[in-house]
């Protein structure tokens, strides 16, 4: 398998590292266009004539000998495997696929959110980095636990299983995953010590030292890729400032802040950056029903007889609404776990509706006989995912149903979601994720 691929390299570039670490397992004659002036980022992939091949005008993009475009990293990377990378039968296939999901999924998007703001590319929201330790944590117990008595993920040797989940934790092994942090993972860091100082590995990453000291948010070169407009240096030679003055002031930082984001021509796969964000409920009257109350009446308190009554006597149906969710494609889930994935995957990249929806999500039924259904309660009476492109990555897989909170059936279809018990047609929780 040989052809050209776009991309650029940088010890960021994990995405474009599990392409070329196949590649050097396969043999696969692969050509790197990386540099100017062949290839300039923001300038070479955003030409009629890359565009034509890759509509995305993303990185990494391959075209092959034959004039074929691939794009998509684990595309890529599973064209220049070879078939033992790939898998030999047909149950390591489905498990190799099943951790390429798994790392991008549940690992990636908490690694960039934890790692990001460290790098100086995104902005630094202790929350966020609070959730996105938590969900590392979570997935390094699920990979101790499998490792614990193999070397490799699937199968004696290394497969595109191993590349891709050890590439999406390269920079988190990098930056943050400090001795005293990553020690309760042995198995893991066993396995990630091998997997790069395999000479296919080494021969791409090259030396590659592990976290001493947990990375902390880089204010500098944040500030230098997302600079502020130039403050105006003349001061107001009257020491009280007007009305008028304050408000024109308090309008001119609200803009700076919006500002922290750059030209999403210069985007790519592997360095996102942060977006311009418009909040769709700017405009919308303001709710007597107040969702962080109720978020913490749940979290903190007897469900039955505090949360819910809570939500029923405080529930402004003017401002709010209430949604039955059910996956369109339950024929095709297979494992509980897989299945939970997908939900995770879900929640993890609509991060910035938290504010505005609270959702509980389950997963009803057992491993290759499952479902997933769940209800959410939105900001207005639009359903949220419409309102924004970003959140409406995954929800097309979804039919989405209007309760009617004034209708008591509907209200006992929210409170068995809330509870994660009652009627489900015949099906049993098996697992859950609430969004809030």
């Amino acid at each position: 398998m040989s052809g050209t691929l776009y991309t650029y390299l940088n010890p960021e570039s994990f995405r474009a590292y599990k392409i070329l670490i196949a590649a050097e397992y396969s043999g696969a004659d692969v050509k790197v266009v990386s540099e100017p002036p062949e290839f300039r980022l923001g300038v070479t992939n955003k030409s009629k004539e890359f565009l034509e091949k890759f509509p995305l005008g993303k990185v990494p993009a391959f075209e092959t000998t034959y004039g074929v475009a691939i794009y998509e990293s684990n595309a890529i990377a599973y064209y220049v495997a070879s078939e033992t990378l790939r898998g030999t039968t047909v149950l390591d296939q489905s498990l190799v696929l099943q951790y390429v999901n798994f790392a991008d999924n549940e690992i990636l998007p908490a690694v960039c959110a934890w790692v990001f703001p460290t790098l100086g590319v995104m902005p630094q929201d202790q929350k966020v980095v609070k959730q996105a330790q938590e969900d590392i944590k979570r997935s390094l117990e699920v990979l101790n636990g499998v490792l614990a008595t193999r070397t490799f993920l699937v199968g004696e040797r290394v497969t595109l299983a191993d590349i891709t989940v050890a590439c999406n934790l390269l920079l988190a092994y990098k930056q943050v995953l400090e001795p005293e942090w990553r020690a309760p993972y042995t198995n893991v860091n066993r396995w990630f010590v091998t997997c790069i100082n395999q000479p296919q590995f080494k021969q791409v990453i090259g030396e590659f030292p592990l976290c001493e000291k947990m990375a902390t948010f880089d204010a500098k070169r944040y500030n230098e890729l997302y600079p502020k407009k130039e403050k105006d240096k003349k001061k107001d030679k009257n020491p009280q400032p007007t009305a008028a003055s304050k408000k024109k002031e308090e309008t001119k930082k609200k803009e700076e802040k919006k500002e922290a984001a750059v030209d999403e021509d210069e985007a790519d796969d592997d360095m996102p950056r942060a977006p311009k964000f418009k909040d769709p409920y700017v405009d919308l009257p303001k709710s007597s029903f107040v969702m962080d109350l109720f978020k913490k009446s749940y979290s903190n308190e007897d469900i039955l007889t505090k949360a819910i009554p809570f939500l029923w006597d405080n529930f402004d149906p003017e401002g709010w609404s209430i949604w039955q969710a059910n996956y369109k494609y339950n024929d095709e889930l297979k494992m509980i776990f897989m299945s939970s994935n997908l939900v995770s995957g879900m929640l993890q990249r609509i991060d910035k509706l938290r504010k505005t929806a609270f959702a509980s999500i389950l997963i009803l039924g057992e491993d290759k006989n499952n479902e997933i259904s769940g209800i959410w309660i939105m900001r207005g009476q639009e359903l949220a995912f419409d309102l924004v492109p970003d959140w409406n990555i995954d929800a097309p897989s979804y039919d989405f149903k209007k309760l009617d909170p004034s209708n008591e059936e509907h209200r006992q279809i929210v409170n068995k979601y809330l509870l994660w018990e009652g009627d489900f047609g015949g099906k049993e929780v098996a697992d859950g994720k609430i969004f809030k």
